[in-house]
C-alpha cells in the first residue's frame, strides 16, 4: 500500500515539475525568440555547403557580414566577398 501511494507521488511530482519546465520554456522563447539561420555559400538552397545555425541574437546583418550570438552563447561572424545567401526563419 506505501509503495503504490509513493509511487503515485512520486508521478504527480514529475508530471508538476515537466508542466512547469514546459511553462518557463514557453514563456522564455515567447519572450527571447530564437531564429534558426540557414547560410549557403552559392545560390543554391539544400545542397553540401549549407549550414544551420540557432540563433539568439543578431548583432549585425548585412549583404556581406552577418554577426550573431548562437543559443550555446557562441559568437559567430561569417563574410561573404560576393555577397551571403541566407534564410531566417523564427522559431
Amino acid at each position: 500500500m506505501k509503495k503504490s501511494f509513493a509511487n503515485s507521488m512520486s508521478k504527480l511530482a514529475l508530471f508538476i515539475r515537466t508542466t512547469i519546465t514546459k511553462v518557463y520554456l514557453w514563456i522564455k522563447y515567447l519572450i527571447f525568440p530564437r531564429y534558426k539561420l540557414t547560410v549557403s555559400y552559392n545560390a543554391i538552397f539544400g545542397d553540401a555547403d549549407d549550414k544551420d545555425y540557432i540563433v539568439k541574437k543578431f548583432h549585425k546583418k548585412q549583404d556581406k557580414f552577418l554577426k550573431f550570438v548562437t543559443d550555446e552563447g557562441e559568437l559567430v561572424e561569417i563574410r561573404g566577398a560576393e555577397g551571403l545567401n541566407y534564410r531566417i526563419e523564427e522559431l
